[in-house]
């Protein structure tokens, strides 16, 4: 392998690796978007305000937050996520949209039973999409 075909090979991975995670953040977009409009519609207790163009900065918002500080906390909390067989998940979940609440003044959660029930909704809709979408890639 010459130095020349080296470069162009890490230079392709290097594209590769940022496509993906460039794909994986429209794909959360996108379905954090449809969550947060079932969300809203099947909740009382949690409203977003705005028209689109603010439920859209929310919906990136929450994105981000999934996409920096979801994976730390989810490595600080491994052990109480492992002994509660993965329902911890759904705590970690709860606080990542505590935190969008905190952070974005179009949010608001009124009480933590629609924060509950806004998790879970938010969560299946997710991996409903997920899981969807990977049947349909598959074939």
């Amino acid at each position: 392998m010459t130095a020349h075909s080296f470069t162009r090979l890490r230079a392709f991975m290097v594209y590769y690796i940022h496509m993906k995670f460039l794909s994986r953040i429209i794909f959360s977009l996108f379905s954090n978007l449809l969550a947060f409009i079932v969300a809203e519609k099947f909740i009382t207790g949690f409203l977003v305000s705005g028209d689109l163009k603010e439920l859209l900065i929310v919906v990136a918002i929450f994105t981000a937050i999934n996409t920096l500080i979801r994976p730390i906390l989810k490595l600080i909390l491994t052990p109480f996520i492992i002994l509660t067989m993965g329902l911890g998940l759904l705590i970690v979940n709860a606080l990542m949209l505590y935190l969008l609440d905190y952070f974005s003044e179009n949010v608001t959660i009124q009480g933590l039973e629609p924060l509950a029930y806004a998790t879970l909704i938010i969560s299946a809709v997710n991996v409903i999409i997920t899981v969807t979408a990977r049947k349909t890639y598959a074939d």
